[in-house]
Order: structure tokens, then C-alpha cells, then sequence
């Protein structure tokens, strides 16, 4: 059974690139456990999952550069989630671990998928849980990652709602709007009507994201096609824009590492019809002017996912896909029991 008593000790850690805070249980004789978090947020949401990992495993998840405590060193958006996976291979060297265990979350699944192309040799396992389509977040059409439009139009630093970034900014912890920060996590983050017994220290994590166009959600261009934004340069937005970020060459590789894909069937972020596309917001009719679905259809963001991973699989990989029923972004917040259910064997059978 797990020990549900494991001490998290906080530790800024120098690495060749950056300073980066991560929490850490366990020793460095234990295997190696790397948590990767999301988009606005931290290393703060695996809490729980740290204090209860099993013995025998060290948990080390750090807060990715652009959010919570690390060194907020610019985003460098045009080598798509390619900063953070450099950031990750340096804070292994840093820590001397050749193989680890890799549990990302969200956006974060975009970037161990980066950090498998690179660097599979490294991975001993991976969970990936609501990962970020290999063809990014916003602007395209189908299973294969075609573009709606040539400037990707409709994804990056400009589709953050402008009022929940100012409020990020302004660290508001209040209530009395739908953009703000608390709300926006529990309307979002979890499926309603679910709230977390520490909600106010994952908004702690929320509130801690660096806002700028450097880091989030990062800036934008004008473009003369639908919604009329396209990706910019620099920050986390435009990092995830399939202008620059792109990972469905993991789908290619050689007998790659186990991977364990964790959803939630009721996921209003990662989804075929995600209430944070533009394609899909446009078919509701929520965004003004929508070209209609022969040129700019939802994004068909967990059928890019599968759609890759079968071909993982062809190229020798293993994949498993558990959906959990009532859930929405964050299984491991909502469903920590199942997940602990999964994950903990996962972790078992992989400390080769």
C-alpha cells in the first residue's frame, strides 16, 4: 500500500540552461519518477500524487520555465515545446539520472512527447494524461494535422481570453467574474461541479504563471484569415501552435517506451469539441464570422492523438487508452484513486 506520508522537500536545482524549483520525494536511490505539469500551472498539481507515491520511487516534478518558482527565462516559441524538453534533459544531467519514469500532464504530454523524440533512450515509461494533440492547440482541420490555414490563423498567444490574462496578472483570487482565475480552474480544469479540498493552493500554482508576451500566454500577429490572429514568436501559447510545434514524428519511433494515456471522457480542454477552439467555438456560434466547417472545422485533438499512437504501435510501441467516465481535464485531481490505480502498477513494471 502506498505511504501516504511522504515528506515533499522543495529544491532549486542549477542546470546548465536554467534554475529550476521542483518538489521531491524520496532519495536518490530510488528510481526515478519525472512529474511534467500543464499551462498555468505547476508542479504544485501533483502534490498528492508525490505524497503518495509508492516507496522506492524518488518523485521529482518541476516547475516547467514560465510558471511557478523557476528561473522565467524567456519562452522561444519558433522551437515549439523544444525549450522545455532542452530544460528537462538538463535538469536529468543535473541530477545525474540516465532513465526515468515521465507523468505529464496536459500540455506538459507535449512536451515529453518533444523529450521522446530526442531523447527515448532516457524513458523508461510514459503516462500521459489529457496530452496535448501532437499537432498542437488550435488551427487545424483533421487526423492528419493539416492546416486550416497557411498562417495557422486561429491558434497562439492571441486566443487567450484577454480579461482572464489580465486577471492572472493581477493575481485576483475573486469570484465575481466567469474569466477569473478560480473560476475558470473549476469551471475548466475539473468537470463541474467537482471541487478540489485545496483548491486555493492549486490557484496558488495559477496565480504563479509569469505573464508577458515572453512567457504567457505570449504575443500575437494579425492575420487577414478567420478569427484574425495568428502565432507569434515568444511565450507558451505560441509554443503549443502547430505553426512551430509539431510531435507527430513520435509516432514514428522504434520501439519506443510504453505509454499509458489517461483521459477524461467529459474533457472540455483536450477534446474533439474543446470549448477552447476556435473552430469549435465558432461552430456554437460563440466567435463572430466562422468560415464554416469546409474551412475551419473543429480540431479533432484525441483523434490526432490516437491516430498517432496507432502508429506508434505499428513501429513496435505499446499504448494503452484508459478514459475515465464523469471527468473532465485532470484525472488526477478528480479521479486520484483510479489514477493511483493505474499509475502506481505502471510504475512497477517499468524500473528497468
Amino acid at each position: 500500500m502506498a505511504d501516504t506520508s511522504r515528506k515533499i522537500e522543495i529544491r532549486d536545482i542549477p542546470t546548465k540552461r536554467l534554475r529550476m524549483r521542483a518538489r521531491v520525494v524520496g532519495s536518490e536511490q530510488d528510481f526515478p519518477v519525472i512529474f511534467v505539469h500543464g499551462n498555468c500551472s505547476s508542479s504544485a498539481f501533483f502534490e498528492t500524487l508525490l505524497k503518495t507515491l509508492p516507496q522506492g520511487f524518488q518523485g521529482i516534478a518541476p516547475d516547467m520555465r514560465g510558471f511557478g518558482h523557476t528561473e522565467p527565462k524567456t519562452i522561444d516559441a519558433t522551437r515549439g515545446m523544444r525549450d522545455f524538453s532542452d530544460d528537462l534533459a538538463a535538469l536529468m544531467e543535473a541530477l545525474s539520472l540516465k532513465r526515468a519514469v515521465f507523468v505529464a500532464h496536459s500540455a506538459g504530454a507535449g512536451i515529453v512527447m518533444q523529450f521522446a523524440i530526442e531523447h527515448a533512450e532516457k524513458m523508461a515509461g510514459i503516462v500521459m494524461e489529457a496530452p496535448l494533440s501532437p499537432y498542437g492547440f488550435g488551427g487545424t482541420r483533421d487526423v492528419d494535422g493539416t492546416p486550416c490555414w497557411a498562417d495557422f490563423a486561429g491558434s497562439g498567444g492571441g486566443t487567450a481570453n484577454p480579461d482572464f490574462v489580465q486577471r492572472l496578472k493581477a493575481k485576483d483570487r475573486g469570484t465575481e467574474s466567469q474569466t477569473s482565475p478560480l473560476n475558470v480552474m473549476n469551471a475548466f480544469y475539473v468537470k463541474p461541479p467537482f471541487r478540489h479540498p485545496d483548491e486555493q493552493a492549486l490557484l496558488d500554482s495559477v496565480l504563479d504563471t509569469h505573464v508577458s508576451d515572453e512567457l504567457y500566454p505570449g504575443g500575437m500577429t494579425k492575420s487577414e484569415n478567420w478569427p484574425g490572429i495568428a502565432p507569434g514568436p515568444t511565450g507558451m501559447n505560441n509554443a503549443m501552435a502547430p505553426a512551430f510545434y509539431n510531435t507527430s514524428a513520435f509516432g514514428s519511433l522504434r520501439n519506443g517506451p510504453d505509454v499509458l494515456w489517461i483521459r477524461g471522457a467529459d474533457d472540455a480542454i483536450v477534446s474533439d469539441t474543446s470549448l477552447f477552439d476556435f473552430g469549435y467555438l465558432g461552430k456554437l456560434g460563440a466567435v463572430p464570422g466562422w468560415p464554416g466547417d469546409d474551412k475551419y472545422p473543429p480540431q479533432p485533438m484525441v483523434s490526432q492523438t490516437r491516430k498517432v499512437m496507432e502508429r506508434y504501435a505499428a513501429n513496435g510501441g505499446r499504448y494503452r487508452e484508459v478514459v475515465l467516465p464523469d471527468t473532465g481535464h485532470s484525472p488526477h485531481l478528480e479521479k486520484l484513486a483510479e489514477v493511483q490505480a493505474l499509475l502506481f502498477p505502471f510504475l512497477q513494471e517499468h524500473t528497468r
